[in-house]
């Protein structure tokens, strides 16, 4: 798997700010220190792409970053930090759905999970929203070298029960440290793309 192009474009506060370039784009939604940054930076072999927040709950914008001139990863603010005002969460919240519900370069959904938890209520909420937005959800249980290989299928069934999903929807186990799961991450990535952006981009 080739990256031969990933840069981060703009870090955008609302639509007046999204890059006009034209590509399709893949958003990476979940809680806050969920490990997104890490994902992206595993995902692109980059180790300082995204910035890896050392406060969880902080970033209040949306990074858009262009890899190979072919796609875009979207990176939306992490939800259900507790030490946030209402009024924060409210901002945040509205920030996510104006991109969600208007982003006509929108192609998928990835949404993180932390593979050690059972998924929490905004995780569901954002699971149903995926599907009533008429996308198929990319699940991704995230932090898979923080548990013992006996423990994976006991926690992939509870997210898969928790958060309502049959058998057809995959859920990739993930981890940044040890890249495990970016072949799988990138290959349904691709599947989401339009055709004429599938050939030719990974090898």
């Amino acid at each position: 798997m080739v990256i031969k192009k990933a840069e981060h474009i703009i870090s955008a506060v609302g639509p007046a700010q999204y890059p006009d370039t034209g590509l399709p784009e893949i958003a990476l939604a979940g809680r806050s220190n969920v490990g997104k940054s890490s994902l992206i930076n595993a995902l692109v072999n980059r180790n300082g792409l995204a910035r890896v927040g050392s406060t969880p709950g902080k970033t209040r914008v949306i990074n858009f970053y262009n890899i190979n001139d072919v796609l875009m990863l979207v990176d939306l603010p992490g939800y259900g930090y507790a030490k946030v005002s209402a009024k924060e969460r409210q901002s945040w919240s509205e920030l996510v759905e104006t991109y969600l519900t208007g982003r006509k370069q929108l192609k998928a959904i990835v949404l993180l999970v932390d593979i050690r938890h059972q998924p929490t209520a905004d995780d569901q909420t954002m699971i149903r929203f995926i599907r009533e937005s008429g996308y198929i959800p990319i699940v991704v249980a995230n932090k898979m070298d923080k548990i013992g290989r006996s423990q994976l299928k006991k926690q992939l069934d509870l997210i898969r029960t928790t958060l309502g999903l049959d058998e057809s929807i995959e859920i990739i186990p993930f981890s940044a440290v040890k890249k495990t799961g970016v072949e799988a991450l990138w290959q349904r990535i691709e599947e989401s793309l339009p055709e004429s952006t599938e050939h030719g981009w990974f090898f």
